[in-house]
């Protein structure tokens, strides 16, 4: 499967980032494995459903340091924190090159928020549904930090 030449974006991977539990933070490790159709082997959101793999800006981060909270990746939930791409801008549909070979595409900007989940409860505040998106997996492969991402809103290409 390929991305098309037209309308693209660019940016990169700054950590990956796993938890066994719903609702909590994740800690960053050092690679993930994706499987199509399921998510990041070992993390409690993988399965058959849109919401397989989560992914929040380093620059919603920065917002959240500059209020004073205390936060580090990974503890809004996120699975996969990016830098040079304004997440909530894409729509829904588009594609994303995750390293050499992962495939996902946008089913979700935003979400409703657990009421008053360990994240809202830790940090005061939690960003995951304003500024956090959504993929599903497509093709499979591995992602690590300073991975590229590339980002595609037309359809793949064979």
């Amino acid at each position: 499967m390929s991305l098309s030449k037209k309308n693209k974006k660019y940016g990169r991977v700054v950590n990956v980032c796993t938890s066994s539990a719903k609702g909590t933070a994740k800690r960053p490790v050092r690679q993930i494995t994706l499987r199509a159709g399921f998510g990041i082997e070992g993390d409690a959101h993988a399965g058959k459903w849109h919401r397989q793999v989560s992914l929040l800006a380093r620059e919603s981060h920065a917002t959240m340091l500059a209020k004073g909270a205390k936060v580090t990746h990974g503890d809004f939930g996120e699975n996969i924190v990016t830098e040079g791409i304004e997440l909530v801008k894409l729509p829904v549909g588009s594609l994303l090159r995750l390293g050499a070979s992962v495939i996902g595409r946008v089913t979700q900007i935003g979400k409703k928020c657990h009421a008053h989940c360990q994240i809202f409860q830790t940090v005061g505040d939690c960003i995951m549904p304003r500024e956090g998106i959504f993929i599903e997996i497509l093709q499979g492969g591995t992602v690590t930090e300073n991975d590229a991402i590339e980002v595609d809103c037309d359809e793949p290409a064979g």
